[in-house]
């Protein structure tokens, strides 16, 4: 796997050693797109658990799901940090493990070799949950070349991957920018230092409507004591999660995804149920309501099973405009990448300069969503 001047990583086959056996041709999800779908049934849902539901981006269904996979001796998989805050795959097989994997993680991760892993475990008979973006779920069932009754796949409503490239680069600026705010000489050993301890893209402290992305920095003075930061920006102030919602630098593929409409073959979908309000507002109690596409049978015996407080909905209801279609490429994303070239130009400026839209043209453009959105759900499939 190469990394391309935006950041982000494609395979490359080593020719030395390639024996024509077209294998990657027979598994890959772009050439083999599946079949579009509608889910058998539709909830809202929340964690009775109001911390887990707290921690997690929407109503923590993830978690209850993974749970009882655990509780049976299973083996879950998901995303989450490394110690550099990119974002990799992982596995667990303990229920303290999940913590790592709750919440919403708005960039690539790095598969690595959990397929291999989890093939391994499911050839052992042992249960398990394997999470991930939709063309994750939709390469791992092409992989496997065959079914399994012990695999549960859980994949959510996902808007695109954004850029590493530009999630390092903003990182690092802000790090440079809490030096400065309180007057640190970043990397002298014999000085103070600023170290990133925590990331929490969907921070619930504003609200799960509003919710931000949240910082945690850990500020050494000279070795002798410890100091902890935390800065905290609402979704549309923060610069990456703007320029990630404005579409500015998604991976190139999310602007035609295959696996839309449900199409990555996964049992269960989750999101956030953002249209709860509408119709269910008794139910809402703005802590976070996740949406919850059953789409198998298989699917359906696990849900049935959960312990949670939900509402059994339509798929109209709790439909949102990224379940069935790829978000549009933002014409400014090509210039974007042409200043980031240039290291002395921040993340910031770069997104305030191409993503600031005049008051009119974004009341037309709501209306534009609102109208395609109702248009949507009254023609869904």
């Amino acid at each position: 796997m190469l990394e391309d001047k935006e950041g982000f990583c494609y395979p490359h086959v080593n020719e030395d050693v390639c024996i024509d056996c077209h294998l990657c041709e027979k598994v890959c999800p772009v050439l083999h797109i599946g079949n579009l779908r509608k889910p058998l049934r539709t909830y809202a849902a929340k964690n009775t658990d109001k911390e887990v539901r707290m921690a997690s981006s929407s109503g923590g269904i993830f978690t209850l799901l993974a749970e009882m996979v655990i509780a049976e001796g299973g083996v879950v998989f998901g995303a989450r940090f490394n110690e550099s805050w990119e974002v990799v795959h992982d596995y667990t097989e303990t229920k303290e493990g999940l913590v790592d994997f709750r919440g919403s993680k708005y960039m690539q991760s790095v598969v690595g070799s959990c397929f291999i892993k989890a093939e391994f475990f499911l050839k052992m008979g042992r249960k398990v949950l394997f999470s991930g973006t939709p063309c994750q779920i939709a390469g791992l069932k092409l992989y496997l070349c065959k079914e399994y009754d012990n695999l549960l796949t859980v994949d959510f409503i996902c808007h695109g991957v954004p850029s590493p490239k530009v999630w390092r680069r903003y990182l690092k600026e802000q790090v440079v920018q809490v030096c400065k705010d309180k007057d640190i000489v970043s990397g002298d050993s014999h000085k103070d230092q600023v170290f990133i301890k925590g990331v929490s893209f969907r921070s619930k402290y504003l609200g799960w409507r509003n919710y931000s992305l949240t910082l945690t920095f850990s500020i050494c003075y000279k070795k002798m004591s410890e100091k902890m930061v935390s800065i905290s920006e609402p979704l549309m102030k923060n610069p990456f999660l703007r320029g990630f919602l404005c579409n500015l630098y998604l991976r190139p593929s999310c602007y035609y995804c295959p696996t839309k409409c449900l199409k990555s073959g996964s049992d269960v979908t989750v999101g956030d149920y953002w249209a709860i309000k509408r119709k269910y507002i008794d139910f809402d109690d703005r802590k976070g309501i996740s949406s919850v596409f059953v789409n198998t049978v298989k699917g359906s015996k696990w849900t049935n099973r959960l312990q949670w407080d939900s509402i059994e909905t339509t798929y109209q209801e709790a439909y949102q405009r990224s379940i069935q279609y790829s978000v549009k490429e933002n014409d400014k994303r090509k210039i974007f990448f042409e200043y980031l070239e240039d290291e002395n130009i921040t993340i910031a400026y770069c997104v305030k300069k191409f993503t600031d839209t005049p008051f009119v043209a974004m009341f037309k453009n709501r209306i534009k969503r609102m109208v395609k959105i109702l248009f949507a759900q009254k023609y869904l499939f």
